[in-house]
């Protein structure tokens, strides 16, 4: 059954994160240093069962059983002891402008080592990138960073945000413009592509400071703000527009559809992640992001 997933993922661990090492010539993260549980380890049965239940109730499990639909959510409020539930969280699949979040983390790693200077002309780009999902200014900020330099990161023994034993996770392997892939990733040829696993990850990481160092926290989550496109887990939350915080980044190309979204609200911190193969996933996800807020913040009280 596909909740039993990310129970069974647990024997197959290879090491802790905290004893991970550094690839020699590899980039490397400056992170404020915070050794994190697998967040497979925290895996929450009242969450689990809740998410397999909502799936059911809108209609939406035979296409997790198919693998055109994954998703999941994590409370992280507590950062030691986060609660995890997923479906199908380790299915990688093509992603669109979601994997933009990896060229905004490559800059960052660039600027922190000194070769790139965060301008206000950069910054834009950055912004254009993340909120209005600008494909000309990916594809400028990706030439800053460097193709090999971003794939070096997303695989490096640090962040294992690509990882072949988790079969797969972010990748950027073609610009966005109408040019071909320069590298497809090696286990599914995607182009861009994203686990709902690793892309939880990503925030998680982002929010224990395991990407960036504080300073550079801070600018990289406000550019994760004020979303300008308002679909999917963005309109499912219009509802709640005042009490809700949140920093997203989604993606459509044809019948792909994607979003990744932190929400911040009541005292909690929430990551929600869904990745759909279908004309209506959009919508999808947009019925879902309510539901799935509620999920945790109702079993957290």
């Amino acid at each position: 059954m596909l909740w039993l997933i990310p129970l069974l993922m647990l024997s197959t661990v290879p090491c802790a994160v905290g004893a991970e090492k550094a690839v020699s010539g590899s980039p490397e993260p400056a992170m404020r240093r915070r050794d994190p549980p697998y967040l497979m380890h925290h895996t929450d049965q009242t969450l689990q069962t809740g998410l397999m239940n909502l799936l059911r109730k809108q209609g939406l499990w035979q296409y997790a059983n198919n693998k055109t639909l994954a998703v999941g959510v994590v409370d992280i409020t507590d950062l030691d002891n986060p609660r995890y539930a997923a479906i199908n969280p380790n299915h990688m699949m093509y992603a669109a402008s979601l994997p933009k979040i990896a060229i905004l983390l490559g800059a960052y790693h660039r600027i922190h080592a000194g070769d790139l200077k965060l301008t206000p002309e950069l910054q834009d780009k950055m912004t254009r990138m993340i909120r209005s999902s600008s494909n000309t200014a990916a594809t400028e900020v990706l030439d800053l960073v460097g193709r090999q330099y971003l794939i070096d990161l997303l695989k490096s023994e640090t962040l294992r945000l690509y990882d072949v034993d988790y079969n797969g996770g972010l990748w950027v392997g073609k610009p966005y413009a109408k040019k071909g892939a320069y590298q497809r990733d090696p286990l599914h040829s995607l182009s861009h592509g994203a686990t709902v696993y690793q892309t939880m990850r990503f925030f998680y990481l982002l929010e224990i400071g395991r990407l960036v160092d504080e300073k550079l926290y801070r600018s990289m989550k406000e550019t994760l703000s004020k979303p300008a496109i308002s679909h999917k887990f963005v309109a499912g939350l219009r509802g709640r527009r005042e009490e809700v915080k949140v920093y997203r980044k989604s993606g459509t190309w044809r019948d792909y559809h994607a979003d990744v979204a932190l929400v911040e609200t009541r005292g909690r911190r929430v990551i929600m992640v869904g990745i759909v193969q279908n004309p209506k996933g959009g919508k999808w996800l947009q019925k879902l992001a309510e539901p799935l807020l509620d999920l945790v913040l109702d079993s957290a009280d």
